[in-house]
């Protein structure tokens, strides 16, 4: 049991709810050493394959930090990894991660949506970096995950300006993937969710880390890294039943292998 978030399990899916609705879902301590917690007890069963991370509510993904406790926080304490340690967590995790915006998310809530595989928005969701108001910056991975995102010069002007974006923006600068009417949101996070989990698990796995770390490391070594996660794949029985339900023209059965 968790104080400020809740989870749900079902279907190979764990959902991780931010609830802390009277400040807009805003990440407190307690509220991310609860993440922290359930981050790894979701990583932690085998055959879950998908975190959704949502905000409780229909106002907030996660409205930011807890402006209080970042007015008291010490120089040597803003040193300490924090909401950076637990989103570089979140990026290296072999479960494939969904944020779905449901609202705000701005700050460290829109930079624990950076550190997640694949952002859905609804269309009204607000969305910005505005550190820089607080005569601080992003300090969550912000200033590299936004920039590697949507590029340096978009990212510059979101973070100096203290830009906020909706969610139609969002996803025209490649912000997110989808942007659709709060009422439909719901669904389409469900549709992404079954088509990944109509794929082979190890094949996700692998695409997940060679993208991630390739990312970071010159055409050559991302190739080589590519071209060894693939013989890694050849090897796997999904291949097998993947290639082999193609050339019979049914549906592969992954869960069998």
């Amino acid at each position: 049991m968790f104080e400020h978030i809740k989870t749900e399990i079902a279907n190979h899916v764990g959902t991780i709810i931010i609830d802390r609705q009277e400040v807009r879902n805003a990440l407190n301590q307690a509220a991310i050493k609860d993440l922290n917690a359930a981050l790894d007890e979701l990583d932690s069963i085998p055959d879950l394959r998908v975190i959704m991370i949502k905000g409780a509510g229909e106002k907030a993904f996660v409205g930011g930090a807890d402006i209080k406790e970042l007015h008291e926080k010490s120089t040597l304490e803003a040193l300490a990894p924090g909401m950076q340690g637990i989103y570089k967590k979140i990026e290296q995790l072999t479960k494939v991660t969904v944020a779905v915006i449901n609202g705000h998310a701005l700050g460290g809530g829109l930079e624990l949506a950076l550190a997640c595989d694949i952002r859905i928005a609804a269309a009204h969701a607000k969305m910005g970096l505005p550190e820089l108001n607080l005569a601080i910056i992003p300090g969550a991975g912000g200033t590299q995950r936004l920039s590697r995102m949507i590029g340096k010069g978009r990212a510059l002007d979101m973070i100096l300006t203290g830009k906020i974006i909706d969610g139609v923006e969002a996803e025209r600068i490649g912000l997110v993937t989808q942007a659709v009417e709060g009422h439909k949101l719901a669904e389409a996070a469900d549709d992404i969710v079954k088509s990944i989990l109509s794929k082979g698990t190890l094949a996700v796995q692998l695409a997940k880390m060679v993208v991630n770390k390739g990312a970071d490391v010159d055409l050559d070594t991302g190739l080589m890294l590519e071209k060894l996660a693939q013989t890694v794949a050849f090897a796997s029985e999904e291949k097998e039943e993947g290639t082999r339900a193609f050339l019979e023209k049914r549906k592969p059965s992954y869960n069998k292998c």
